[in-house]
């Protein structure tokens, strides 16, 4: 089923405008590709604290995390005490999981990306934010917005043939000066599933940054996860071997 819509819709590029609509792919290509870089530089290192908002009750962690080009992160969870010295680590399309519980590492399987993380909205593939929606997707400019007196692009991403992705279709909000506002997620029959969205712009590792992103199930307005940045520095040096698996079992502060 993707891979028809998609190549009705790389058709439709080419029939609608030809060359200006290839055109038009590629300057999308190129937003998203600088969107991602602008988020993530070379390394980053943050804080983020996490909420997750139910009905009748919520739950709260602290979350220490570094990323280092386009598709490595290892991140731990440092509080509360019951959940503090999980980890997870995302290198390319492999991820691991570590439980100080059982003192065990497992690497999850392609199955496994699409879960939630820790009982969030978030999945384990939304927290890493490595490049597949960079090499996994076709891009195109599907129209323009204005936010705090700056241009919006609308980016529908499809999938590529055979990508390996759970998404039907990703919608994405861009502001110009590279700012990440919104990505809307929907499943193969191309129905929206959820939203992320971002707020709270200011300077953070000394650039403008989201401090605030929620994740939130489409038509549920009473379960959500918002994750808030308390610190984040960029293009830091990091730690030699950061981002192996052994590194895991040693939770960095």
């Amino acid at each position: 089923m993707r891979k028809i819509i998609l190549m009705v819709f790389v058709m439709s590029l080419f029939l609608r405008t030809g060359a200006g609509e290839c055109a038009q792919t590629q300057d999308a290509q190129a937003i998203v590709e600088a969107s991602f870089n602008y988020m993530r530089e070379k390394t980053s290192v943050s804080t983020v604290e996490m909420i997750i908002y139910r009905p009748d009750w919520k739950r709260a962690m602290t979350i220490k995390a570094w990323t280092k080009g386009q598709d490595q992160s290892i991140f731990w969870i440092i509080s509360p005490p019951k959940d503090k010295g999980n980890g997870t680590l995302k290198k390319k399309r492999e991820m691991w999981i570590y439980n100080p519980k059982v003192n065990r590492v497992i690497k999850l399987p392609p199955s496994m990306m699409s879960q939630a993380w820790m009982g969030s909205d978030f999945s384990n593939d939304d927290l890493s934010k490595t490049d597949s929606l960079l090499t996994d997707y076709v891009h195109i400019i599907i129209g323009t917005e204005t936010h705090e007196g700056k241009n919006v692009y609308v980016i529908k991403s499809m999938p590529k043939p055979e990508a390996p992705v759970v998404w039907g279709m990703q919608q994405l909000k861009i502001r110009e000066d590279h700012i990440f506002l919104e990505q809307e997620f929907y499943d193969e029959d191309l129905q929206p599933v959820k939203i992320l969205t971002t707020k709270k712009i200011g300077m953070m590792g000394k650039k403008l940054f989201p401090r605030v992103w929620k994740m939130q199930k489409t038509g549920v307005e009473d379960e959500y996860t918002v994750m808030e940045y308390t610190e984040l520095s960029f293009n830091v040096k990091v730690p030699r071997n950061l981002f192996s698996v052994s590194s895991l079992k040693t939770p960095r502060r």
